[in-house]
């Protein structure tokens, strides 16, 4: 019975000792670490903006900025009048890099689609909100509001911005 009692407290103790805490995958992160990373995208994006913009310029036909930080093909876009919430659209999208090289073979589509309850890359989903049907808008997209760090783990590497073409059906 002492020697169970002797492990029990030996065990104790040596799990009281200061054992090194990490924080859990996802978790916090330190300030100077999100310094770092915030740091990062803000060059990336600059960096991105420029080369887009250096792209326009070579483009015969006129790109328009808009305020969530991609461009588009049409003037006053995201002035238009919004779709709202719980209404459906469907729509087509083809992904293409700037050397306008389409990356994949068939369009991505959905059918029917509720606004709020879908989830798409931001740009899309932005511009899906001011699309009329049947139009064919470009999108000039940062990686940001494409697949950001990640990719899509298929054929899209990460931090690529990308050319949209999407439609509304």
């Amino acid at each position: 019975m002492k020697k169970i009692l002797f492990i029990s407290i030996l065990g104790l103790v040596s799990c009281s000792k200061n054992a090194q805490t990490h924080p859990p995958v996802g978790g916090v992160l330190s300030k100077n670490d999100l310094d770092v990373s915030k740091n990062r995208m803000k060059n990336l994006n600059a960096q991105e903006r420029y080369h887009i913009q250096e792209w326009i310029s070579n483009q015969p036909v006129k790109f328009y900025p808009t305020q969530l930080n991609y461009w588009t093909n049409t003037e006053g876009f995201d002035q238009r009048q919004r779709r709202q919430d719980n209404t459906l659209i469907s729509y087509s999208y083809d992904l293409y890099d700037f050397d306008q090289t389409k990356i994949y073979d068939q369009p991505i589509a959905r059918r029917d689609a509720k606004f709020g309850h879908f989830d798409e890359l931001k740009a899309v989903e932005d511009a899906l909100r001011f699309i009329h049907d049947g139009e064919e808008v470009t999108l000039l997209v940062p990686s940001a509001l494409a697949y950001g760090t990640y990719g899509d783990e298929k054929k899209i590497d990460n931090d690529i911005p990308l050319i949209i073409k999407l439609k509304a059906l």
